[in-house]
């Protein structure tokens, strides 16, 4: 059977994306994201915990990124992960683990003293920008029965 290697993450920005533009012309942009989820200890006492994930995305993408994304911008991700390993000039093995942008949707309003918010995605209607799929390829699941009624949430 093969393996499934999808993520799914909703956070926000820690910081400004930082853009490189490759010799060869490419767009890289890489990004830092914390997801927090609350809960109440057996005090009764909320906790928060704070995870921060390290995007990277390309092209496309990268320039939006660019363009709209600022520090404390809220947006919606998928991706799969992505494990880096190489030497160090000491010779140490050293791996990073980050996430591979597939798409990512821009939530929310834009961050405080953002110019461009007329073209900001908002969460009625999210800007999303997503990779192109090879030729032959589906976006998504089949249809179902679209008579059929559910009971659920979403």
């Amino acid at each position: 059977m093969a393996g499934v290697n999808k993520v799914i993450l909703v956070g926000n920005l820690g910081k400004d994306p930082e853009v490189r533009h490759l010799e060869s012309g490419t767009v890289v942009a890489n990004v830092t994201l914390a997801t927090t989820e609350s809960y109440k200890d057996r005090n009764g006492n909320r906790v928060d915990n704070t995870e921060w994930h390290d995007l990277e995305m390309w092209e496309g993408q990268a320039k939006v990124a660019e363009q709209y994304l600022k520090k404390g911008s809220q947006i919606f991700v998928e991706g799969k992960i992505k494990t880096d390993t190489w030497q160090d000039e000491q010779g140490n093995n050293r791996k990073k683990t980050k996430i591979r942008v597939i798409s990512f949707t821009m939530l929310g309003s834009p961050p405080s003293g953002d110019n461009q918010s007329s073209n900001y995605g908002s969460s009625s209607q999210p800007q999303s920008t997503k990779r192109e799929e090879p030729v032959g390829t589906t976006g998504g699941a089949p249809d179902m029965d679209e008579g059929a009624d559910d009971d659920l949430p979403f």
